[in-house]
């Protein structure tokens, strides 16, 4: 059953595994860990050429964000219970961390890093709002 689309941030817990269907489609899935606290794990399955090679090249313990259509399902388990299972089917995987800014975000020159805005030198010391008129 699908739920919603989804984004989500989080840990890669088992490295990628890429399959093929009958029709010699790849299907590369690994399962990610979104729980801060606890462990809360969420396969995520990439059925687009696109996304084949990030896919391919993810290691364990790397940060990515993942944005696709949230399935949920049940699944036995060993001893003849059931589960839920929570899947996601990937529309996008981006690397997270430092050092992993986007091609085009290079190459525009429209991103800044901390400390190289450049300011008025008679800006100064101006205030903009005072304490009292914060509205919270």
């Amino acid at each position: 059953m699908t739920i919603a689309k989804a984004v989500v941030t989080g840990i890669v817990y088992k490295e990628p595994k890429t399959g093929f269907t009958a029709n010699n489609v790849a299907v590369s899935s690994f399962v990610l860990n979104i729980g801060t606290q606890d462990e809360t794990l969420v396969r995520v399955i990439s059925k687009r050429q696109s996304l084949e090679n990030i896919v391919s090249n993810l290691t364990k313990n790397q940060k990515v964000l993942v944005e696709g259509r949230l399935q949920c399902g049940i699944s036995k388990t060993d001893d003849g219970g059931e589960k839920k299972v929570f899947e996601i089917e990937a529309a996008t995987i981006e690397l997270m961390g430092a050092g992993n800014v986007t091609a085009s975000a290079q190459q525009s020159g429209d991103i800044l890093k901390f400390g190289e805005m450049e300011t008025p030198a008679d800006a100064g010391n101006e205030v903009l709002m005072d304490d009292e008129e914060v509205p919270f």
